[in-house]
């Protein structure tokens, strides 16, 4: 998948970068001792996540807000196609999403004032409006926190990246990022995990005999430094992952039918909802998948058109049905969402036009576990200028995520400075969407 430069220069690639653990060849151990679950925490309607991060920020006006009766320097070059279900339309360019409505919630009028892609990138991430004096953790942290994870897979995967930082929790929450994608009908190598460069479990059996020497050797400094606190544990840990079948099979898309394949296409972002599908199956608990290119300041149309929209279009219904063939979209909360949406009234920046940052409108999706599809939630004005009513934030967002993960967004960590902090600040569940 591509790394996007967005029109502030932010890079969008890996922000966790997963070690080498030395002589010990586990490179995937150096992950473990930072992805250590928290305690056990009942569960709500879904049981595992899906989040997708739609880089740049989308055009709500193009995708699931059009306006078609709007001036033409507002209502664009689309034109809208029904949906399956009544009275609710999207952009011709979403037809497959269109026959899949049913199957998630459409979010209209959300709003906020940060208009930078970092900025907005915190806020969509996390759910609490970025502070200069804190990180707030994303959701992957959150969720890592509080659900255990099977010991043989990492509790959170990020495909190919994430901005799901674990902020002031620390990094021991951040996900394992796979730094690539799955190519079609092609076995998926995982960085830190494969058994690469001629290794075999027997070997990597004689090196994690080897750690148990080391570790009865140094002992005593355990307990003297929380750097190696948990050495054993997170080795085994490592060992567990690396020699068990389960954990490589989670990760071969290969093994997937043709039938069950196709409609994911043999884009990037297809086959990575692909592999968030058998990684759910698997028993992994939050998936993070990113999807750039959405910085449309310029030819507007023909980028959405030729390239975005068909992208999005294909992996993503193909994510919605796939679940719901498996068994596993009513106990899998899907969220998806750019940092803002785009400027209603069309610039002359290039010939056709563009649509700059705009985050007093904008559009989500959320399916799965507790949330009703089939549904839109929220509404815009007749220009798509702001929400007609009450506008949806975030925070509520966020809140409403939680809330379908069994998840109290209420709740109050510790800061490594004592401090306590609410997951998320100021939001509030989105009733109707669980109605």
């Amino acid at each position: 998948m591509a790394i996007h430069n967005t029109c502030d220069g932010v890079r969008r690639r890996d922000f966790l970068k997963v070690g080498v653990a030395g002589a010990t060849g586990l490179s995937l151990a150096n992950y473990l001792r930072l992805a250590e679950a928290g305690e056990v925490r009942s569960g709500g309607p879904a049981k595992a996540a899906i989040f997708i991060n739609l880089n740049g920020g989308p055009s709500h006006m193009d995708t699931f807000d059009l306006k078609p009766d709007a001036p033409a320097e507002y209502r664009g070059e689309f034109n809208p196609t029904k949906t399956n279900v009544p009275g609710v339309e999207f952009s011709e360019h979403l037809p497959k999403l269109a026959q899949c409505a049913d199957k998630f919630a459409i979010l209209r009028g959300v709003s906020h004032t940060l208009a930078a892609h970092q900025l907005g990138t915190e806020y969509v991430n996390t759910g609490s409006r970025p502070l200069p004096s804190l990180e707030y953790p994303g959701y992957s942290a959150v969720f890592t926190k509080e659900r255990q994870a099977p010991g043989d897979l990492p509790p959170a995967v990020s495909i190919p990246n994430s901005q799901q930082r674990a902020g002031f929790l620390g990094v021991q929450y951040a996900p394992l990022a796979t730094g690539s994608t799955p190519r079609p009908g092609a076995p998926f190598s995982v960085r830190g995990m494969s058994l690469g460069n001629g290794l075999t479990i027997a070997e990597i059996e004689k090196r994690n005999n080897l750690l148990h020497d080391l570790d009865r050797t140094f002992v005593g400094l355990e307990s003297q430094n929380q750097l190696i606190q948990g050495l054993d544990k997170f080795n085994s840990q490592a060992y567990d992952i690396i020699t068990s079948k389960k954990s490589r099979e989670a990760f071969d898309v290969s093994k997937e039918s043709p039938a069950f394949c196709k409609p994911f296409g043999e884009e990037a972002f297809g086959m990575s909802c692909l592999l968030a599908t058998r990684l759910v199956e698997s028993g992994v608990g939050f998936i993070t998948i990113t999807l750039g290119g959405w910085d449309t300041h310029a030819d507007n149309f023909t980028r959405l058109r030729d390239r975005n929209l068909p992208t999005l279009d294909t992996g993503l219904s193909a994510l919605f049905n796939g679940l719901a063939e498996k068994g596993l979209l009513e106990s899998t909360a899907v969220f998806v969402t750019g940092e803002f949406g785009r400027t209603p009234k069309i610039n002359s920046r290039s010939e056709e036009g563009g649509r700059d940052h705009y985050p007093r409108c904008m559009f989500m999706l959320m399916a799965g576990g507790g949330v009703r599809g089939g549904q839109v939630v929220g509404e815009s004005d007749d220009k798509a200028t702001g929400p007609l009513n009450e506008a949806i934030t975030p925070d509520d967002a966020a809140a409403s995520f939680y809330h379908n993960l069994g998840i109290d967004h209420t709740k109050e960590y510790d800061s490594n400075t004592g401090r306590p902090i609410t997951i998320v600040r100021d939001g509030k569940v989105i009733a109707p969407l669980f109605s």
